[in-house]
């Protein structure tokens, strides 16, 4: 079954009652922009994302984001029919190489986690997990350095593949049992990192012969941090990795790097701009969100390092983004997705935009739930289940 707005309710039904995370009010309609985001998304790494966005948002037990997201050191075994699982699973090719037929090699990757989670009830999931796992692994080139390329036909490192590849194999570490593996995907955050870093705390976006881009886009640097912030969570939280405490300490201080770029960075109506320090780009909705939800996470993660200045930083961002949201769930302005240098500002909704709107309510949920975080004092709550009935069918 594809679900779309059409039949959305039908698996909402089926899988009521399975939010476990108290609501709060973000200051904006995180429900409404997920139904944007399921509306629109229609390339792998969208489902990817909105698989991702929906775990956090409806079973956040099952998230690395919980926790205890391995019970006795291993993958969790959710209903299948939960809605994120439901929504993935209609885009898994069980029997390919890879997930999905796409000429990056880190897109397809980016449902890897769905797939292991329906994997602890149909083990072809698992099957062709280690199969795109392979790929990534052995199949796709390699620049100079060693870090593995986004694309399939050339050696070319994109921002974007730090959170396409590298929670999935991470997480595919726990399934596996495999510490060698979760130790593989460190270096690897790290040899992605010394290809785009340079001279700036922030990434540039793709180094190669193809599409290089050697721009600061905030989107992939919301790409970047965002998935070392999945992949530290995954192995600080697997009792397998629980001796990588010198790999923990660089994650996060590569994650840092990036957030002390970002925030040293000029805003445009409260907004990062599509390119980070460049003034004539305009205020774009998709690297706040994502680089505001990993500030959050980080609260949470590590309140010493990630202390009041980010969190007031982080909140400022969620006020602009608040203030960013139409009545019919879609932010704007956000850069199109399939053309990052376009200056045409995208009113329409971009699919991974939404979901990012999404992991930063999520994120500040879960800071406001461990005490770290403030809800605003007039919060109201917004119902759990705004999905089951979305205002457009």
């Amino acid at each position: 079954m594809y679900i779309n707005k059409y039949s959305l309710l039908a698996v909402l039904a089926s899988s009521a009652g399975t939010a476990t995370a108290a609501d709060v009010n973000a200051g904006y309609d995180a429900f409404a922009a997920a139904q944007v985001m399921i509306d629109k998304a229609s390339h792998s790494w969208e489902w990817g994302t909105a698989s991702e966005a929906l775990l956090e948002l409806y079973n956040p037990e099952f998230s690395v984001f919980s926790s205890n997201p391995f019970p006795g050191g291993k993958i969790p075994k959710p209903d299948p029919g939960i809605l994120a699982l439901s929504y993935a699973r209609q885009f898994i090719h069980k029997n390919s190489q890879i997930f999905v037929d796409d000429s990056a090699v880190g897109d397809p990757a980016s449902l890897g986690v769905s797939a292991i989670l329906l994997g602890q009830s149909d083990s072809s999931y698992i099957d062709a997990s280690n199969r795109q796992a392979d790929f990534i692994l052995k199949d796709a080139p390699r620049f100079s350095n060693g870090a593995i390329s986004q694309r399939s036909d050339v050696a070319e490192v994109w921002a974007d593949n730090m959170a396409m590849s590298f929670p999935f194999l991470a997480y595919l570490a726990v399934q596996n049992n495999d510490p060698s593996l979760m130790a593989t995907v460190v270096t690897q955050c790290g040899l992605q990192r010394d290809v785009l870093q340079s001279g700036n705390l922030n990434w540039r976006h793709i180094i190669g012969p193809q599409s290089q881009d050697t721009g600061l886009w905030s989107t992939g640097n919301g790409w970047a941090a965002y998935g070392m912030v999945r992949v530290l969570h995954t192995l600080q939280k697997w009792s397998g990795s629980s001796s990588m405490t010198s790999q923990a300490g660089q994650l996060k201080s590569w994650i840092k790097e990036i957030l002390d770029g970002a925030m040293g960075s000029s805003l445009d109506g409260g907004l990062l701009r599509n390119y980070l320090n460049d003034n004539s780009w305009f205020g774009e909705i998709s690297g706040t969100a994502m680089l505001t939800a990993a500030v959050y996470r980080m609260a949470v993660n590590d309140p010493s390092t990630f202390g009041k200045n980010y969190i007031t930083w982080a909140d400022n961002n969620r006020r602009a983004l608040a203030n960013r949201q139409g009545s019919n769930g879609v932010f704007a302005p956000a850069v199109n997705p399939l053309n990052w240098l376009d200056r045409s500002e995208d009113n329409n909704g971009s699919p991974e935009g939404q979901a990012f709107a999404v992991y930063a309510y999520t994120a500040f949920r879960d800071c406001v739930a461990a005490g770290i975080c403030q809800a605003p004092s007039t919060a109201t709550t917004i119902s759990k289940h705004r999905l089951r009935q979305p205002t457009k069918l």
